[in-house]
């Protein structure tokens, strides 16, 4: 006798942000990033003033992309996904990368801190190699932004910036 299963997966849609997705977008930022506005490099980024991507799986919302362009740059500023190790975040950085060769740009970065080993891994794992660092910026970051952890929730010293870069 054949036994019959099915298996579900979900299918995932990434579309652009929408000014009606800004609310949203804001309050990504808060909780995930402790406030109105992600600081890179000594400077603010809003989501009114940035550019998204958004990962859905039927009407939720299941992952963030924040980008900014200037020149043949693209600057990755955030990226959260909402569920996790099931390739929202790899989907998201295949879009990005289509859109910065279609852009013209010629590089993608990103900014993250030194605890973030996580971030670390990831960005590496898809192509991202490590550009500079910036030691103890994040102590001229805090006085901007105040609300910066000091120390990670694994013990580790929040100090510097990591660039890493992935090259078009």
């Amino acid at each position: 006798m054949l036994t019959f299963f099915a298996i579900i997966i979900p299918i995932m849609k990434v579309r652009q942000a929408e000014k009606n997705d800004f609310h949203w977008i804001s309050e990504v930022f808060k909780k995930e990033w402790t406030g109105e506005f992600i600081i890179t490099r000594g400077k603010k980024h809003y989501p009114k003033d940035i550019l998204g991507l958004i990962a859905e799986e039927g009407n939720k919302k299941v992952g963030l992309l924040t980008y900014e362009i200037v020149g043949d740059q693209l600057e990755l500023t955030s990226l959260n996904s909402f569920k996790e190790n099931q390739g929202i975040g790899s989907v998201l950085i295949k879009y990005l990368t289509v859109i910065a060769k279609n852009k013209g740009c010629k590089r993608i970065w990103v900014i993250t801190e030194n605890s973030n080993l996580k971030g670390l891994r990831f960005y590496q794992k898809r192509g991202f190699v490590l550009k500079a660092v910036y030691p103890n910026v994040l102590e001229q970051s805090r006085k901007i932004k105040p609300e910066i952890p000091k120390i990670d929730e694994n013990g580790i010293p929040i100090r510097d910036e990591i660039e890493l870069e992935y090259i078009i």
